[in-house]
């Protein structure tokens, strides 16, 4: 696929969860009321994860798809290399066989939500999720017939 993206490894995923982005720490705490440091690990081993690094070597984060359900979650790594990440993600949703991928976002990931547009992803309705009833957006992507 690509030098930067590799199989997630727990190691990679502690990595990430222990270095979150603070808007992905806090759609994570916040928005799902989860612990990163104890379910980021455990969803890097539910369907198909994979790691991202930018070429200075450092972890920029994951992403994973189970059951169509796509995620990602960043380190502040992709700061240092904001275009360089973008190319990769798209190599990597590009590489994608699903019919098609969804999930939902936190409406204040802004960073998130540009990467998404970047990505080909079109935005749907505005949901009030998790609990603390915030604002998610819901996003999917069909794939591109053969």
């Amino acid at each position: 696929m690509s030098k930067y993206i590799h199989p997630c490894t727990l190691e990679a995923a502690y990595q990430v969860a222990s270095n979150l982005r603070p808007d992905d720490r806090r759609e994570c705490e916040e928005g799902h009321g989860i612990n990163p440091i104890i379910d980021i690990p455990l969803a890097s081993l539910s369907g198909f994860c994979v790691s991202f690094n930018v070429p200075n070597g450092r972890i920029a984060g994951l992403a994973g798809i189970h059951d169509s359900r796509i995620w990602m979650l960043c380190t502040p790594a992709i700061e240092d290399y904001p275009h360089h990440f973008a190319r990769e993600a798209k190599r990597f949703i590009d590489s994608r066989s699903e019919p098609i991928l969804w999930n939902i976002v936190d409406k204040r990931n802004t960073v998130h939500l540009k990467l998404l547009k970047f990505l080909g992803f079109s935005f749907h309705e505005e949901i009030v999720y998790g609990p603390n009833n915030l604002s998610f957006i819901k996003f999917s992507k069909c794939a591109l017939p053969s």
